[in-house]
């Protein structure tokens, strides 16, 4: 298994490489999922994108075959910021195509603004810029401490995703990988949103991005994403109608083919 060494432990990350043989340089593009979700929910996106592009897929710190901090560890935007440099490193793409889902989107953005040239594009899913206007995510410590993390994460699948919007098999599947997070890095990556604000650099991220986004999501209203849109120089903001937190995985084939004419439109290749 191929793994990314950083300073406190190492990253799993997957490399896709389906491209079509007269594609001659692929360029790379990488997900990072959010919190109690995993690599996985990537996996309807990917018909989309590999014939042209080389796929990196990782678990996030926290979660799955990634470093679990221990109990009290401090977490950092920093730190998170660089597993995801270092998967880039150890995938051997010196620029990347970032897409990121909530936390994972807000991660990216900290990475593209924080370090010029990584970035060709970038987009956001279900992501904010800031954590202060996030809604609910302040009851999740009681919830977790009170009732544990499968009444967490039975309340949080109703806040990604309205009744009958995946079939039995896919919300089954979602669940279990979110009960599959711990407390502390369930608690130790929303520290980290929570105490988040890169609204004022937003300005100077010259490169395209594409802001996508349910129109229902319990936790980053609509205008959250919409003063992002307004703010950065270069972005495209598509809203989906009937979809919750869980945009990426609920409506993953219009995603995945906004996220390609996304790409298309801005690789030379």
């Amino acid at each position: 298994m191929p793994y990314a060494q950083t300073a406190d432990g190492k990253i799993h990350y997957e490399v896709i490489e389906h491209a079509a043989p007269w594609v001659e340089e692929p360029e790379t593009v990488v997900f990072h999922h959010g919190i109690g979700a995993s690599a996985g929910i990537w996996a309807r996106w990917l018909p989309e994108l590999v014939d042209r592009y080389r796929v990196v897929l990782f678990d996030m710190r926290g979660y799955g075959r990634s470093h679990i901090p221990p109990a009290g560890a401090k977490w950092t935007l920093d730190l998170l910021v660089e597993d995801l440099l270092a998967v880039g490193r150890a995938a051997g793409a010196d620029r990347l195509h970032l897409v990121g889902e909530s936390i994972g989107g807000t991660i990216a953005l900290c990475a593209a603004l924080r370090h010029p040239g990584l970035a060709r594009t970038l987009t956001i899913s279900n992501g904010a810029d800031r954590g202060a206007p996030l809604q609910k995510v302040h009851e999740w410590q009681r919830q977790l401490d009170q009732q544990g993390i499968k009444a967490w994460s039975e309340q949080f699948m109703r806040d990604r995703f309205y009744d009958g919007a995946l079939g039995e098999k896919e919300y089954a599947w979602y669940a279990r990988q979110q009960e599959a997070w711990t407390r502390d890095a369930v608690l130790g990556a929303l520290g980290v949103l929570v105490g988040t604000d890169l609204r004022s650099e937003l300005p100077r991220l010259s490169i395209p991005v594409l802001l996508m986004h349910g129109d229902s999501s319990p936790f980053i209203p609509v205008s959250v994403m919409a003063d992002m849109h307004r703010a950065l120089p270069d972005s495209r903001l598509q809203v989906f109608a009937g979809a919750k937190h869980g945009l990426p995985f609920s409506h993953a084939p219009e995603c995945a083919q906004k996220l390609r004419a996304f790409l298309d439109s801005r690789t030379i290749s």
